[in-house]
């Protein structure tokens, strides 16, 4: 981290981590200097075409994206972008507005570069975001939607089939999250029965809207073989364009953060790593190699985001690096993409996909 990096971060540490995320959010929507963009390599370009992906129709200027869960309402999309982030997914959004779990709901491990949270889907809802989405429409730039259901709704799929509908004219892709520990009964939509009925729904809404964005399958990492099997079979029956991997794990196994490590909720961070990336080379296996991966879970560095695509990944996702390591962290990493193609001689960071993939998935 640079000098600037730390007393930003020591800044926002004093702060309760609810209140430093909605800082830096207001600091990204001014348009204050909290980062940089990848730095210039004099022996290479700004924008390496090694780097560059294209992935469901759509052309990616490097792997590197923000995950969901940071820009919830669609405040910050264009900024995100330009830190560094080849892509960004803003939600996740659910029909009606709704104020998530009772606070404190963020939980810092500091010893463990990691957070456990329990928000509950705390967001504006679709009307406040569709503005949001409306308004940049035409912009260049790769911006997700990742869509929910309302914690009190009566028929959850439902909420899916109106987030396609509502947000398929604005989403470069649509992300259907159910993976999510701090919704009760929301993960047992990855159960088959379940899963098969909501994708056949969201797929054919996506059918009746009015633009056909790809849509993705967010799932959890603490599912056994028959449930990652099950999830397979479905995403490739109903055609699904890709799967995320993974949400936050409810494990708490080897924390140091003793004080807040029993705290209820989904942890995200480094300790995320090692499990998120062996679920994402069994899922590679399952799918194959045409359908879509996007590897989230503990990525801090270029090292731990190129071993992701080693894994089966075609793109990487971060968020939580970024509270630890700096608003320079995506810049830092795309820049290292850089440095590694251009080392190993390779023409596309896509060549690497894979090729740590059977290693990976016999840790599971």
């Amino acid at each position: 981290m640079s000098v600037l990096d730390r007393i930003g971060q020591k800044l926002l540490f004093s702060f309760d981590p609810e209140t430093a995320h909605g800082l830096s959010i207001a600091a990204l929507r001014c348009g204050l200097p909290v980062g940089a963009t990848a730095p210039r390599d004099a022996r290479l370009p700004t924008h390496d075409a090694r780097l560059k992906l294209n992935l469901c129709g759509l052309e990616f200027p490097n792997p590197l994206g923000m995950a969901a869960g940071y820009d919830k309402n669609a405040e910050v999309p264009d900024a995100l972008l330009g830190l560094g982030f080849g892509f960004a997914e803003v939600g996740t959004i659910t029909p009606l507005p709704q104020s998530g779990n009772s606070k404190p709901r963020i939980f810092r491990l500091t010893a463990d570069e990691a957070v456990i949270n329990r928000l509950g889907f705390n967001n504006e809802g679709h009307a406040a975001a569709e503005k949001r989405l409306a308004a940049r429409k035409g912009r260049p730039g790769i911006v997700g939607v990742n869509i929910g259901a309302n914690k009190d709704s009566a028929d959850r799929i439902a909420d899916y089939e109106r987030g396609v509908a509502r947000f398929a004219p604005y989403a470069s892709y649509l992300t259907v999250n159910i993976s999510s520990p701090n919704t009760p009964g929301l993960r047992n939509m990855q159960a088959r029965d379940q899963l098969g009925e909501l994708l056949s729904r969201v797929m054919a809404a996506r059918t009746a809207a009015s633009a056909q964005p790809p849509v993705f399958l967010k799932i959890a990492p603490d599912l056994v073989e028959a449930e990652l099997e099950d999830i397979a079979a479905e995403v490739i029956e109903k055609k699904i364009d890709g799967v995320i991997v993974s949400n936050t794990t409810l494990a708490r196994t080897g924390l140091r953060s003793a004080t807040v490590a029993s705290e209820a909720g989904g942890l995200s961070g480094k300790p995320l790593f090692e499990r998120s990336t062996a679920v994402l080379a069994r899922m590679r296996k399952l799918l194959g190699p045409n359908i879509a991966i996007i590897g989230v879970g503990g990525i801090d560095s270029t090292e731990a985001a190129l071993e992701k695509i080693r894994a089966g990944a075609d793109l990487v996702q971060l968020y939580t690096g970024m509270i630890y390591a700096g608003p320079a962290l995506p810049g830092r990493i795309v820049a290292g993409m850089a440095r590694f193609a251009e080392r190993e001689r390779l023409k596309s960071i896509g060549e690497l996909r894979d090729t740590g993939c059977a290693s990976w998935s016999e840790r599971l």
